[in-house]
């Protein structure tokens, strides 16, 4: 444990120390915040419109604010997080290799797995911490909402964007360890994420066995089941095997790369 977390603090200083860090940070917070907003002000008026409806027809309101809020705003979660994440591991690996640094990491009594697990640990603390502003908005929201909507929904919502985070860095950390070129690094894992995203579309073009296999291999899909605030077995397993093949892929490389420079 000693060797995973002097990787893990080497590499969150390089990522403090690095201006993409906060450059993605920031965008990220910008644009959470101005969607969070514009959502907010949509369904507070639909309410309001539904009232106002109710009063002059006698119907009650049937809009749920807070909840409809969370699951709009965990929806635009997942697009922010498929385009800014990638940016965050580009430079994991390939950074490492262009500088010649990786050598000395290799050649160092530190295993493959350590290396890994502590970049991994890493990228996904990072990741927590720019998702961490975002509880404040929903937060604020939960507390003045009368009633209050379950706590299930917000739990579960922050768990699929974690989980579905922590996919996504294990796909960008294996690929940024094949290549010396951070941008290459980036548009490949970018690709990669967008054919993910693109499988739940084409899963509901198609029928039979093939329908269910796209969609399972789907990363929205998943997704989905925890942004109406339902913890499926499912989902939990699928992110769980993602990220532990890719982070096993990514020990096989560096494997490789020793074994090569051996």
């Amino acid at each position: 444990m000693r060797s995973v977390y002097a990787v893990y603090r080497k590499e969150m200083g390089n990522y403090f120390v690095s201006p993409i860090a906060y450059v993605v940070v920031g965008v990220f917070l910008l644009l959470s915040a101005f969607f969070f907003n514009r959502i907010l002000g949509f369904f507070i008026q639909q309410s309001f419109t539904m009232e106002m409806q109710s009063m002059r027809f006698g119907m009650p309101p049937e809009i749920d604010v807070p909840s409809r809020v969370m699951q709009s705003f965990f929806g635009i979660l997942s697009s922010l997080i498929l385009f800014l994440t990638p940016a965050l591991t580009m430079g994991v690996y390939a950074e490492e290799r262009k500088r010649g640094t990786m050598e000395l990491l290799l050649t160092s009594p530190i295993t493959e797995i350590e290396i890994v697990l502590g970049k991994f640990f890493a990228s996904l603390s990072l990741f927590a911490i720019m998702l961490l502003p975002t509880a404040s908005y929903l937060a604020f929201m939960y507390f003045r909402s009368d009633p209050m909507p379950p706590w299930r929904l917000l739990l579960a919502g922050y768990g699929g964007v974690i989980l579905m985070g922590a996919s996504i860095l294990a796909l960008g950390s294996f690929i940024s360890s094949l290549t010396e070129n951070q941008l290459i690094a980036t548009v490949l894992t970018f690709a990669a994420v967008l054919i993910l995203w693109v499988l739940d579309f084409g899963a509901s073009g198609t029928q039979g066995a093939l329908t269910q296999v796209l969609a399972y291999l789907s990363i929205i899909q998943h997704y989905q089941d925890f942004t109406r605030g339902v913890v499926d077995t499912s989902g939990l397993i699928y992110y769980l095997s993602f990220v532990i093949l890719f982070l096993f892929l990514t020990v096989r490389s560096l494997d490789s790369m020793r074994w090569r420079r051996a």
